[in-house]
C-alpha cells in the first residue's frame, strides 16, 4: 500500500520530466530551424555579393540589350536572370538557348506588355481603365501568337529540335475567353465601350441619342429665330454647365422669356440662355448621361473582376513569356559573342595520359572585357582580351595560382567564375570547341582590390570574416574563389593560416581556386595530389606579363625585375637582391628563374613545332582530298572525252569523205570531156585538192592518230611530259625512271610515281605528214602519167578552195576594231599554201571594206577573191 502510494506520489514528477523533455526537444528544433534560416540568409547574401564582385550584373546588362519585352529588360538590368537550381534545370536552360538559335527567324514579342501591376490592382478590386484592359487583351493575344510562331517555324522533322521552346508554353492558359470578353465590350482602336457590352447600356445610349436629337433640333430652331431677329451675329448652339443652350445678345434677352441664364461672355455682351422648352430635355440628358456612365463603370468593374479571378493563369503566362524572351535574348547574345554551348557535369578522358578534366575550357575570353571590342570601338581594338585556357583535373580540388601583379591572376579567376554562372543560367560561353565544367550550386568569391600599398587590420579582419562565412555555407558542389589569400598580415602567419584554410577546404568543396604571392602554398601539391599549381606567364625579355595561364607551373612575382624595368633606384634594388639571397639560400631564386625561362623556351619550341605539324597535316589532307577527287572523277572524264572525240572524228570523217567524193566526181566529169594532154594537169589539181582536204582534217595539237610506244625514250629530270595515268595531263619529271621503271612526276602540288610506259614526250614542232589513200582510178592514172612538173618557180599550185570549220573566220556581229584584230590573228595562224575563208557579210559594208583593205596590205596574203560570183559576203584569201 505504501509502495503504491509512493508510486502515485512519484507520478507527477515523471510527468514533469516528460514535459520538460518535450519542451527541450521543441527548443532544439526551433534553434536548428533558426540556424538553417540564418545559414540560408548568409548563403544568399554571399551569393549576391559574389555575383557583384565577379561582374555578373555587367553580363546581364549585355544580355538586356537583346531582350524584346519590358519585363525581360527589367529583369536583366537588375541582374536577376534565373539560374538553374540543379544540373537538370541548367541543362534545360541551355537547351532552350540552343533551340532559339536554331529558329529560322527570331520570335516577335510586339504586343507583349508588363501587365503585372494591372493584375495586382485588379485583385485589390481597383477598377481598371479602358486602356489598361486593352493592354491585357493585347498581351494575351500576343502570347497566343508566340505559340503560333513556333508552330509555323517547325515541321515534323524539326519539332523535336524546338521542343525546349514549346515546353516553355506548355500548360499555359492563354485565356481566350477573357480576351474575347474584352474585345466584345471594348473597341481598343477608339478606346470606347461598345453598345453591345450590355443590354442596358445599349438602351440608355439609344434613348440618349433620341433625346439629344430632339434637344439639338429645338435649340437650332431657337437659335435661327434669334439670328433672324438680329439678336446674334450667327446661330450659336453650345453647352454651358453641362447643359445645352443658345447664345443671345444681352439686350435681346427678352426674346427668351423664362429662359435660364447659364453663363455670360467675358465682355458681358452675350448671354448663354437655356430656353424654357429645353429645360426638361436637358434634365433628361443629364439623367441618361449618368445612367450611361454607371453602366460603363459596371462593365469595367465586371472585366476587372474577370482579370482578378484569372490572376494565377495570367501571372503564370507572363512568367512563361518572360522565360521565352530571356531564351531568345540568350540566343542573340550567344551569336553576338560567337559563343559555344558548354557541357555541364561531364569529363573528358585524355587520349595520352588517361587523366580526366573537371574543367576543360579552351580560348575563353572574359565576357565583360570582350564587350568594348565587339562594339567596334577603334580605341579599344588593341585591347582585345587575351583568351585563356582553363584545364583542371577531376581529382584536383584546390588550384593555387601564382605570378606577378597585373599578370591576370584575378581576371582569370573571375573568368572561371563568370563562366560557371553563365552556364548555370543557360548562356553560351565566348570560348572555342566544347567547354566542359561542373555544375556548381554556389559560386562564392572573396575578391578585393589588392593593389593598395597599405592594408590595415580591418581589411584583414573583413577578409577572414568573409572566408569564414564562405566555409560555413559551401558544399561539395560549390566553387570557391579567393584572391590573395592570407594577405594583409604578417607573411609567416599569413602563410600558415592560408595553408590551414586550403587544407580544410579541399575536403568540403567541389573546387577552390586561390591566388597568392606566397611561394610556400605552391608546395602543398607535393604533399597532397588534390592540389594543383598554376602560374601567370611572364616574359623575362620584355618584363611584361602575357596574361596566359601555365597550368602545373609555379610563378614568381618578379617584383625586382619589374621595379628595374621602370627605372627604380639601382642601390635600393641591390640591397633588395642581397636580402633575397639571404632569405633564399643557395641561389634558389636564380635557379628557379633560369628553370622557368628554360621551360618557357621549351614550351614555345613545342608550340611552334605543333603549329608546323598542324599546317603540314592540313596541307597533306588537302592534297589527299585533291587526289581522291581526281581519281573519283577520272573514269567519268575519260569516258566523256572518248565519246566526244569519237563523235567529232566521225563528223570530220564524214565531211572529208563527202569532199573527196566531190573531187572524184569532178575529176570523172573532166576526164570524160577533157583531152589526154590535160590529164596530168587534172591529176595535179585533184591531188592538190585531196591533199588540201587531208591537211584541213589532220589532227593537231597533242593528239595523234596512233600511239606507238617508244621503248628507247628516257625522260629526263625537269622535262615536261604527258602522263597517261593523270588523263594525259602535263607534268614535270622530278626523278628519272630507276631500275624498277618508275619515275616521280609532279602535277601541280601532287607528286606521284608512274610507270615509264605511261609517260609520253611532248611532240616536236616538225609537222607530221599525213598519208591519204587516193581513189583507185587516180592511183592508176598517176602511175601511168609522167612525173608532175610543178611550176617554173618551183611552187605547188593552190588546190580547190574547200571550206571547213578550221579554215574559216566569221567577222559578222563584230565592231570594226574587233573584226580587224580577229582577221589579223587568223591570217597569221593559217599555214602556208592554204586558203582562209573570210566571212564578213554585207551590212553597211564597213567591215568588208576594212577587211579587204587589211588583206591587200598583209604580207602573208598572196591574193584574195570572192568565194563565188553569187556570194558577196565571203572572201577567200590565199596564204603565201
Amino acid at each position: 500500500m505504501e509502495i503504491c502510494n509512493c508510486f502515485i506520489s512519484f507520478k507527477p514528477s515523471l510527468n514533469f520530466f516528460h514535459s520538460s523533455q518535450i519542451t527541450l526537444r521543441n527548443s532544439i528544433s526551433a534553434s536548428n530551424a533558426t540556424t538553417k534560416i540564418g545559414v540560408k540568409k548568409i548563403s544568399e547574401d554571399l551569393q549576391k555579393e559574389s555575383e557583384k564582385i565577379l561582374g555578373w550584373i555587367s553580363v546581364c546588362s549585355q544580355v538586356s540589350t537583346f531582350t524584346s519585352t519590358s519585363m525581360g529588360k527589367s529583369v536583366a538590368l537588375k541582374g536577376d536572370i534565373r539560374f538553374g537550381k540543379s544540373l537538370e534545370e541548367s541543362q534545360k536552360l541551355l537547351n532552350q538557348t540552343t533551340a532559339a538559335i536554331l529558329l529560322p527567324q527570331p520570335l516577335d514579342f510586339s504586343g507583349i506588355e508588363d501587365i503585372t501591376g494591372i493584375v495586382k490592382s485588379s485583385v485589390e478590386r481597383e477598377r481598371r481603365t479602358i486602356s489598361e484592359l486593352c493592354s491585357v487583351k493585347r498581351t494575351l493575344r500576343s502570347a497566343r501568337e508566340l505559340l503560333g510562331q513556333l508552330e509555323n517555324s517547325c515541321d515534323e522533322d524539326s519539332s523535336i529540335r524546338y521542343s525546349p521552346l514549346f515546353n516553355i508554353l506548355e500548360n499555359c492558359n492563354f485565356l481566350n475567353e477573357l480576351e474575347q470578353k474584352i474585345e466584345y465590350c471594348i473597341d481598343c482602336n477608339r478606346s470606347v465601350i461598345l453598345d453591345r457590352a450590355s443590354e442596358d447600356l445599349g438602351n440608355v445610349r439609344s434613348e440618349r441619342k433620341r433625346n439629344m436629337d430632339n434637344l439639338e433640333s429645338l435649340l437650332k430652331d431657337v437659335s435661327n429665330m434669334i439670328y433672324r431677329a438680329g439678336a446674334i451675329d450667327s446661330p450659336l448652339v453650345t453647352k454651358r454647365r453641362s447643359r445645352m443652350c443658345v447664345g443671345i445678345r444681352a439686350a435681346y434677352k427678352f426674346m427668351l422669356p423664362e429662359g435660364l441664364v447659364l453663363n455670360t461672355s467675358s465682355t458681358g455682351a452675350t448671354y448663354f440662355v437655356e430656353p424654357r422648352d429645353a429645360v426638361e430635355l436637358n434634365n433628361m440628358e443629364v439623367r441618361l448621361s449618368n445612367s450611361e456612365r454607371y453602366e460603363e463603370l459596371a462593365i469595367l468593374s465586371f472585366l476587372t473582376l474577370e482579370i482578378a479571378e484569372s490572376e494565377s493563369d495570367i501571372m503564370y503566362l507572363l512568367d512563361r513569356v518572360l522565360e521565352l524572351d530571356l531564351a531568345s535574348a540568350r540566343a542573340a547574345y550567344a551569336r553576338w559573342i560567337n559563343g559555344v554551348c558548354p557541357i555541364l557535369g561531364q569529363t573528358r578522358e585524355s587520349d595520352k595520359t588517361g587523366d580526366s578534366f573537371s574543367v576543360d575550357i579552351e580560348g575563353i575570353h572574359h565576357p565583360v572585357f570582350l564587350e568594348s571590342s565587339l562594339r567596334g570601338s577603334s580605341s579599344e581594338a588593341s585591347n582585345f582580351p587575351v583568351p585563356i585556357d582553363i584545364k583542371i583535373g577531376c581529382t584536383r580540388k584546390v588550384v593555387v595560382i601564382s605570378g606577378p601583379n597585373t599578370g591576370g591572376k584575378t581576371a582569370s579567376m573571375k573568368t572561371l567564375g563568370l563562366a560557371s554562372l553563365m552556364s548555370k543560367a543557360g548562356m553560351y560561353l565566348p570560348a572555342r570547341n566544347e567547354p566542359k565544367l561542373p555544375w556548381f550550386d554556389l559560386v562564392l568569391a572573396d575578391i578585393g582590390d589588392q593593389q593598395s600599398l597599405e592594408q590595415s587590420l580591418s581589411t584583414f579582419s573583413g577578409h577572414i570574416s568573409r572566408i569564414s562565412n564562405i566555409l560555413e555555407v559551401a558544399s561539395k558542389e560549390s566553387l570557391v574563389l579567393i584572391d590573395e589569400i592570407g594577405c594583409g598580415t604578417d607573411p609567416s602567419e599569413g602563410v600558415a593560416l592560408s595553408a590551414s584554410i586550403l587544407m580544410y577546404i579541399k575536403d568540403r568543396v567541389n573546387l577552390a581556386v586561390v591566388t597568392t604571392h606566397y611561394a610556400d602554398l605552391s608546395n602543398l601539391k607535393d604533399k597532397d595530389a588534390r592540389f594543383e599549381n598554376a602560374a601567370m606567364e611572364f616574359c623575362l625579355e620584355t618584363l611584361k606579363p602575357t596574361y596566359r595561364v601555365l597550368w602545373g607551373s609555379i610563378g614568381n612575382s618578379n617584383a625586382l625585375s619589374i621595379a628595374k624595368s621602370i627605372g627604380f633606384d639601382r642601390k635600393v634594388l641591390e640591397r633588395a637582391n642581397i636580402w633575397v639571397d639571404k632569405l633564399m639560400p643557395d641561389k634558389q631564386k636564380k635557379r628557379k628563374g633560369l628553370l622557368y625561362q628554360s621551360l618557357a623556351e621549351e614550351r614555345n619550341i613545342l608550340e611552334a613545332e605543333a603549329t608546323k605539324a598542324a599546317s603540314l597535316h592540313s596541307e597533306v589532307m588537302k592534297i589527299y582530298h585533291e587526289i581522291q577527287e581526281e581519281a573519283r572523277d577520272l573514269v567519268r572524264r575519260e569516258a566523256t572525252l572518248k565519246a566526244n572525240e569519237i563523235k567529232k572524228a566521225q563528223h570530220e570523217l564524214k565531211a572529208a569523205m563527202s569532199q573527196i567524193e566531190a573531187v572524184v566526181r569532178d575529176f570523172d566529169n573532166q576526164l570524160s570531156a577533157g583531152e589526154p594532154d590535160e590529164f596530168n594537169l587534172m591529176i595535179r589539181k585533184s591531188e592538190a585538192a585531196i591533199a588540201s582536204i587531208a591537211e584541213a582534217h589532220r589532227p593537231t595539237g597533242d593528239y595523234s592518230i596512233t600511239e606507238i610506244e617508244d621503248t628507247s625514250y628516257v625522260p629526263q629530270v625537269g622535262e615536261q611530259v604527258h602522263v597517261k595515268g593523270l588523263g594525259n595531263k602535263l607534268a614535270t619529271i622530278v626523278e628519272a625512271p630507276g631500275h624498277d621503271g618508275m619515275a616521280l612526276v609532279q602535277y601541280g602540288k601532287i607528286r606521284v610515281r608512274v610507270k615509264k610506259s605511261n609517260i609520253r614526250a611532248l611532240p616536236s614542232d616538225k609537222s607530221e605528214t599525213a598519208t591519204v589513200a587516193l581513189p583507185k582510178r587516180l592511183g592508176q592514172l598517176h602511175r601511168k602519167s609522167a612525173p608532175i612538173k610543178i611550176n617554173q618557180n618551183g611552187e605547188v599550185p593552190y588546190g580547190p578552195a574547200i571550206q571547213t570549220s578550221k579554215n574559216t573566220v566569221d567577222l559578222r556581229g563584230m565592231t570594226v576594231e574587233e573584226a580587224l584584230r580577229e582577221l589579223s590573228m587568223a591570217l597569221s595562224a593559217t599555214r602556208s599554201k592554204e586558203v582562209l575563208f573570210v566571212i564578213h557579210g554585207m551590212g553597211t559594208g564597213v567591215v568588208k571594206e576594212r577587211a579587204l583593205e587589211l588583206m591587200s596590205k598583209h604580207p602573208r596574203v598572196a591574193k584574195f577573191e570572192q568565194e563565188n560570183p553569187m556570194n558577196y559576203g565571203c572572201t577567200v584569201a590565199y596564204i603565201k
